[in-house]
């Protein structure tokens, strides 16, 4: 009796990605890259304040984490505006997805 393997169907192809979605990969990475360095601060910040350390010194590390926290936001709100204006197909879609990034700035920031 002969037995006919069956074969398996041929895998799609995964389409390339395109620039905007490559550049947002990126950044992504970028800002959970970023996120995760904070953490380990955050992390740092509890350690010290838990064996005694000087106010100040909490402060100074406090401000550092603070300040990145600040840095990581605006990386990420800056591939906001670049994915509005890479996917607007008029003028007029990009003024106002660029406003809406403007308005969560001035919200947030």
């Amino acid at each position: 009796m002969a037995t006919t393997a069956k074969s398996k169907p041929a895998a799609a192809a995964t389409p390339p990605l395109s620039a905007s979605a490559t550049f947002r990969s990126e950044h992504q990475r970028d800002v959970v890259n970023r996120l995760k360095r904070i953490e380990g601060q955050v992390r740092g910040l509890i350690d010290m304040v838990e064996s005694g350390r000087p106010c100040e010194d909490v402060a100074q590390q406090m401000s550092a984490a603070r300040k990145a926290m600040d840095k990581a936001f605006y990386r990420m709100m800056a591939c906001s505006v670049m994915e509005a204006v890479s996917v607007s197909e008029s003028e007029d879609q990009t003024f106002r997805e660029v406003e809406r990034s403007t308005r969560i700035l001035e919200k947030y920031a």
